[in-house]
């Protein structure tokens, strides 16, 4: 009888403790800030990597062959338009060219020989001493004489032209790169090594692709019949470097090249920065940042958004204050803000902060505020 006592009374307890957690009040829906979502007129900033080059990059490669006596630069070093950067030895062409001046000086001793044979049958061949044969045998001998001298000429030149080679100089004002041959290397025309490369980067040359459906709304930006007419009206362009730090200079583009690579489905625009401290190198790379104007575009703050599974999200709230998680199409980002194309349109409400723990179908308390998001988006 105890037992039964004792065992009626705890589940009382029990039953009562139920009563009271069933009767419990629900915890109030959660207080959070939402906006509508407006169109506006913005500017998305689209990034392409890059390639840097200088306006000129020179292979610098002997011209003839020989021992390379000296290298009068250092790599790295900036050296001007006309400066010696190495020395082939001259002492074999220097030989040639004075062999070269001998047989031009024995076709002129030649051809006096054989204006004097000339000058000597004349006026026997008029007084009928000689034959007419001998004199024009004569005169032919002078033109070969002369034609002589003409070769020697050449040679001389072409042996002058070889002992200039043995001064290698800079074609260009520019950066000196890598010098794979030192002192002493016997070096050659058809080395496929170059002796180094010069680079001219006064000004530089930023090389970028568009694929074909960013390159159609590329040139949709922009009045003008063709597109040299286009590029005159583009605005400047921002370099981004490696450290993600944007170029104090800006560029321009100037070229768009005339096909599309059939590899790759993308066509190269050329934009030239200038680069008077040399800050930029050949070979450099960074990327382009590239603003394309959007009339009536959604915004929405990337705050208000959440990714899952390579998707981006917001969510909406109905009239009944219910949530929607609704997938969205993100197209591009203009400073904090995506640029939205399909998922929701201007009028909607979304959830701009606390996001991360809603549920699909929960019941918000909507923050009153007047803030619209495209308000929200110019303070940002």
């Amino acid at each position: 009888m105890k037992n039964v006592i004792i065992t009626s009374f705890i589940l009382a307890l029990v039953l009562s403790s139920c009563a009271d957690k069933s009767q419990a009040p629900a915890p109030p829906p959660p207080v959070l800030p939402v906006a509508a979502i407006t169109s506006e007129n913005t500017t998305t900033d689209n990034e392409y990597p890059a390639s840097i080059q200088g306006t000129v990059d020179v292979e610098i490669r002997p011209q003839v062959s020989g021992n390379l006596d000296r290298v009068l630069v250092d790599e790295g070093a900036y050296v001007s338009k006309g400066q010696t950067l190495f020395k082939i030895n001259e002492r074999p062409f220097r030989e040639q060219l004075n062999n070269a001046l001998a047989s031009l000086h024995a076709a002129e001793a030649a051809l006096i020989n054989a204006q004097l044979e000339v000058d000597k049958l004349t006026p026997l061949v008029q007084n009928k001493v000689v034959s007419d044969y001998q004199l024009k045998t004569a005169k032919a001998s002078q033109k070969i004489a002369a034609a002589n001298i003409e070769q020697a000429k050449a040679m001389v030149a072409s042996a002058k032209i070889n002992l200039g080679y043995t001064n290698v100089t800079a074609p260009v004002s520019g950066y000196i790169g890598r010098l794979p041959k030192k002192q002493g290397s016997l070096v050659s025309a058809t080395d496929i090594e170059p002796l180094t490369t010069l680079s001219d980067v006064h000004e530089v040359f930023a090389y970028f692709s568009l694929g074909e459906t960013d390159f159609i709304n590329f040139k949709s930006q922009y009045a003008g019949n063709s597109i040299g007419d286009k590029i005159k009206k583009l605005p400047p362009v921002s370099l981004i470097l490696a450290d993600n730090n944007a170029y104090p200079q800006k560029g321009k583009i100037d070229m768009v090249d005339g096909q599309f690579d059939k590899n790759t489905g993308a066509i190269t625009l050329r934009a030239t920065f200038p680069n008077a401290n040399g800050t930029l190198r050949s070979g450099n790379t960074g990327r382009i940042r590239l603003g394309l104007q959007h009339d009536d575009a959604i915004l929405v703050p990337q705050s208000a958004t959440i990714e899952m599974q390579d998707k981006v999200f917001v969510f909406t709230v109905s009239k009944d204050n219910k949530v929607t998680k609704m997938p969205i199409t993100v197209v591009g980002k203009s400073g904090t803000n995506y640029l939205i194309k399909e998922g929701v349109k201007s009028g909607d409400q979304i959830v701009l902060s606390g996001i991360d723990k809603l549920q699909e179908g929960q019941v918000i308390q909507p923050e009153k505020a007047s803030t619209k998001v495209a308000q929200i988006t110019n303070k940002k």
